[in-house]
C-alpha cells in the first residue's frame, strides 16, 4: 500500500502491542508503571514548553495510549470518558461541555498529549487520534471530542484534524498556562476516515490520510472489541 510497511494488529495475553505501525507500536498504559512513564514524557514535554505538569492519579474512566520502540515510550495521549466525575475540562469550561450533555451528546475529552519532537510523525499521530476514535466512537458511542491547548497550537488542531474553538481563554491550573477550548464533532472525523484513510501523500494537508483506512479500522475494532468497556462500580464491603 503505497510502498509503506502494512500495519500490523496483535493483541493477546502476553502481547499488550494494540497496534504496530513502520517502526513503532502502540499499547494501552495498563499498570502503574506503564503509566508512570507517560508522567514522565508528558512532564519532560510540558517543562520544556515552560508549563507546570502534574502527575495525576489514574481515573476510573479512562484510558491511556503510548507510542513506543521496543520498550522506549516516546508518545502518549490519554482518552477521558464523561462520568459522575466529570471530565478535566469541566474544570474551565463546564457550562460550555454541559451545552452538549443538556442535548443528550456523549462527550469525551482528550488529554496529556505528548511526543518526543525527534520522533513526532504524521505516522504517530494518525495511528493515536484514529485509536482514540475507535475507542472513543466506535465501542463507547462518543458523539463530541473536547481538548485544551496552549493558544498557540489553535492553528495545528484546525488545520489538521478540523477542531472548532468554542471556549475563550483561560488560565490552566493544571499546568499555570493559557489555555482555550476546542472541540470536534465525530461524524466529520467518520466521514474523513471514509474519504482519506490509509491514502498518505495523496495531498490533503490534514492527518487523516494518515489514519488508516476504514478496512483496517474495521479489523481494529474487531480485535479490540471489549478493550474501552465503561469501568465496573466495585461495591465497598458492607
Amino acid at each position: 500500500m503505497h510502498g509503506l510497511v502494512h500495519d500490523a494488529i496483535a493483541k493477546t495475553e502476553a502481547d499488550e502491542t494494540l497496534i504496530t505501525r513502520g517502526d513503532f507500536h502502540v499499547r494501552l498504559a495498563d499498570s502503574e508503571g506503564q503509566r508512570s512513564k507517560s508522567n514522565m514524557l508528558v512532564n519532560a514535554m510540558y517543562s520544556w514548553r515552560g508549563y507546570t505538569a502534574q502527575i495525576e492519579p489514574p481515573q476510573l474512566d479512562q484510558m491511556t495510549l503510548q507510542a513506543c520502540r521496543g520498550d522506549s515510550t516516546f508518545g502518549t495521549m490519554t482518552i477521558g470518558f464523561d462520568s459522575p466525575a466529570g471530565l478535566a475540562a469541566d474544570t474551565l469550561y463546564k457550562t460550555v461541555v454541559d451545552e452538549y450533555r443538556s442535548r443528550n451528546r456523549c462527550v469525551c475529552e482528550l488529554t496529556r498529549l505528548a511526543i518526543d519532537g525527534e520522533l513526532r510523525s504524521k505516522d504517530v499521530l494518525g495511528a493515536l487520534f484514529h485509536l482514540a476514535y475507535i475507542f472513543g466512537a466506535l465501542m463507547r458511542g462518543v458523539t463530541d471530542v473536547f481538548i485544551e491547548v496552549n493558544p498557540r497550537h489553535v492553528v495545528f488542531y484546525k488545520r489538521m484534524l478540523n477542531f472548532r474553538q468554542i471556549g475563550h481563554t483561560k488560565l490552566c491550573p493544571r499546568v499555570n498556562a493559557p489555555a482555550v477550548l476546542l472541540h470536534l464533532e465525530v461524524a466529520y472525523v467518520a466521514d474523513q476516515i471514509a474519504r482519506y484513510g490509509g491514502h498518505r501523500g495523496d495531498g490533503q494537508r490534514s492527518l487523516y490520510p494518515y489514519f488508516f483506512s476504514k478496512k483496517e479500522q474495521d479489523g481494529l475494532a474487531r480485535r479490540l472489541s471489549g478493550l474501552a468497556a465503561p469501568p465496573v462500580a466495585v461495591a465497598e464491603p458492607a
